[in-house]
């Protein structure tokens, strides 16, 4: 099945696709308003970077897959990326899902863990409860243009009192540049649960076509006393523009942490933010990212304290070489009743090209007294005085200055809880600093 959805994207177009994956008649509602809204909302702004002149109306034909029967058949580059040791697997392909399975010890505790598309027909009540509770449809063009339009993604849902022990995983790859690609990530952690997810999204196409856009949205809800710990690595062609918007409410006592990859080659819009809404809840959050070539890059992560005794902690640090442009936000907001919160960042921006360039915004907005806050931002070269002491033991002075580095973006690497992942991270960041 191959269907066009070219932009603009109308409500005919996606009624007709939404029948014909047999979807539940609310779900078909939700994407003709999501079409009806992207045709009159705009395109989100973040600060210094302007995507209004990315392509970004170029998502594609919907184009349906044939399911595999394991990861050996997929390329040998994606599927060295599945964990040896996982609780459950998804595989999303182009348009659709082609693989998923879960252990019969998890699927009998009740955990639920499948392609969104599947669980939208068969946990219809449970996926209408939190679908766009996060990330509603109305925000901007782009989250309504997505509730029309996603594609395959991941639907996670741990009862209360479950704890997984090994890491689910996902795979989202795009191998079709032609055909569209938008997952959709709802992760769904009841009281006292604790999950580890992963995922990779990724392209295995390499020529020089057109710029294409494919988007991709998570909304997690964390419930009292439960853990998420969300770990993911984006890495796509050149020409695909990656906008990717990840969200999470965190409920009393509640925690998520986020790791984050953001190794992609084209253009990049990346927003990651926690709601704390819940009293003593917390998030922490870790990014690396490294710009080549001429990408522009908006790199914004965000904590939202509401609950008192709440915590967040944002570490970003970027590597930019050639022409490359990175606008890295951290975002801090405590309102007001949020007492005894405490909100940290850091950004740290290493230049390796006179031409690159990196900008790092602390933003810290605060409408309590009795809280905690703070903040720090660098955006500076290689420390020369470092280099020199690494050759001083007869170290060259490239291999210092890669060892630096190396060192300068270990904090987040090394949190990476899937050895194939963090194996693959690593190899994705000596491919970008050498390349």
């Amino acid at each position: 099945m191959s269907t066009q959805l070219s932009t603009p994207v109308n409500r005919q177009t996606v009624s007709a696709l939404s029948q014909s994956k047999g979807e539940p008649a609310w779900l078909e509602e939700v994407r003709t308003k999501g079409a009806e809204l992207a045709e009159t909302l705009e395109w989100p702004t973040p600060e210094k970077v302007r995507i209004s002149r990315w392509n970004l109306t170029a998502i594609g034909n919907h184009k349906a897959e044939a399911a595999i029967a394991s990861v050996d058949e997929l390329p040998e580059t994606v599927r060295e990326l599945a964990a040896q040791d996982q609780a459950g697997l998804v595989v999303q392909r182009n348009s659709s899902c082609v693989l998923r399975k879960l252990s019969a010890e998890l699927a009998a505790k009740g955990v639920i863990f499948t392609d969104l598309e599947t669980a939208a027909r068969e946990h219809s009540d449970l996926v209408k409860k939190y679908l766009f509770s996060v990330v509603p449809q109305d925000e901007n063009k782009l989250t309504a243009l997505h509730s029309a339009i996603w594609n395959g993604g991941v639907f996670l849902y741990v009862p209360k009192n479950v704890e997984v022990e090994l890491p689910l995983q996902a795979l989202f790859i795009s191998d079709d540049a032609s055909a569209a690609f938008a997952p959709r990530v709802l992760l769904v952690a009841d009281s006292h649960s604790r999950v580890t997810y992963v995922d990779n999204v990724v392209s295995t196409y390499s020529d020089a076509a057109a710029a294409i856009t494919k988007p991709t949205i998570v909304e997690v809800i964390v419930k009292p006393g439960a853990t998420v710990r969300y770990a993911t690595v984006h890495h796509m062609a050149d020409n695909v523009v990656d906008l990717t918007i990840r969200r999470a409410v965190v409920e009393n006592d509640g925690r998520v942490e986020w790791v984050i990859g953001d190794l992609h080659d084209g253009h990049t819009l990346s927003d990651t933010q926690s709601l704390m809404k819940g009293n003593g809840s917390s998030s922490d959050a870790k990014v690396i990212s490294i710009g080549s070539g001429n990408q522009q890059m908006s790199l914004t992560t965000g904590a939202v304290h509401f609950g008192r005794s709440t915590e967040s902690n944002m570490v970003t640090r970027a590597v930019m070489k050639e022409q490359a442009t990175a606008i890295i936000n951290g975002i801090t907001k405590i309102e007001k009743g949020a007492t005894k919160a405490g909100g940290f960042q850091t950004e740290k921006v290493l230049m390796l090209s006179p031409k690159a360039r990196g900008d790092a915004n602390p933003i810290l907005l605060i409408d309590e007294d009795d809280v905690k806050a703070g903040h720090a931002a660098s955006v500076g070269q290689v420390n020369p005085e470092q280099v020199y002491y690494l050759m001083s033991r007869g170290i060259s002075k490239a291999e210092a200055e890669r060892l630096i580095i190396y060192g300068f973006l270990a904090p987040v690497v090394s949190e990476i809880p899937v050895d194939a992942v963090r194996e693959q991270l690593q190899r994705l960041l000596e491919r970008k600093l050498e390349g």
